[in-house]
């Protein structure tokens, strides 16, 4: 299946999260934030959102920067993505 994002939306995908701090400790699974920095699967078109024009800014493939609890996680096909809107984004990484 595949997710086809409307309007200012993108579908996202979370990078790996870090299994050890920097000082060498492994964290378990309950111990790990949740990533911010997620990969770009799929963008909406843009256009006429609230009455705003809307450009989208970012591409697949891009790596962004969002907000800690922003979007809705959803399950496709087994894999774990997350919808936000393209104000939820807070940076490209670069």
């Amino acid at each position: 299946m595949k997710i086809r994002p409307l309007a200012d939306r993108i579908v996202i995908k979370n990078v790996e999260a870090e299994e050890t701090t920097k000082s060498g400790i492994i964290l378990t699974g309950s111990a790990k934030e949740k990533p911010q920095v997620c990969e770009v699967v799929a963008v909406g078109p843009g256009g006429l959102v609230d009455g705003n024009q809307v450009e989208m800014t970012v591409k697949v493939g891009d790596r962004v920067l969002i907000a800690k609890y922003a979007g809705t996680e959803v399950k496709v096909d087994g894999d774990e993505c997350t919808i936000v809107r393209q104000s939820d984004i807070l940076a490209v990484v670069e």
